[in-house]
């Protein structure tokens, strides 16, 4: 059962990260831009071990002031610009 759970969420995740590539593409962003921009999502989601629909306010505050403490202001850039 839990296996089953797991997979549903990653497929979940799968799907929002699916959407999110789409979004920007059709903001015409270039292709740079959409790969940092999903690195970001990908970094956040993981580190939090959360989908990115379930991300709260909170958590990307505690995200990023972690984040802020150990990477360069263009690395905190991207990932709050997504």
């Amino acid at each position: 059962m839990r296996l089953l759970d797991e997979q549903q969420q990653q497929q979940h995740s799968d799907y929002l990260y699916e959407q999110h590539v789409t979004y920007l593409t059709l903001q015409d962003k270039r292709l740079i831009t959409i790969d940092g921009y999903s690195r970001a999502l990908r970094r956040i989601t993981h580190h939090l071990n959360k989908s990115p629909d379930t991300l709260t306010t909170s958590d990307l505050k505690r995200y990023f002031d972690q984040l802020i403490k150990i990477h360069s202001s263009s690395t905190v850039r991207i990932h709050c610009n997504q």
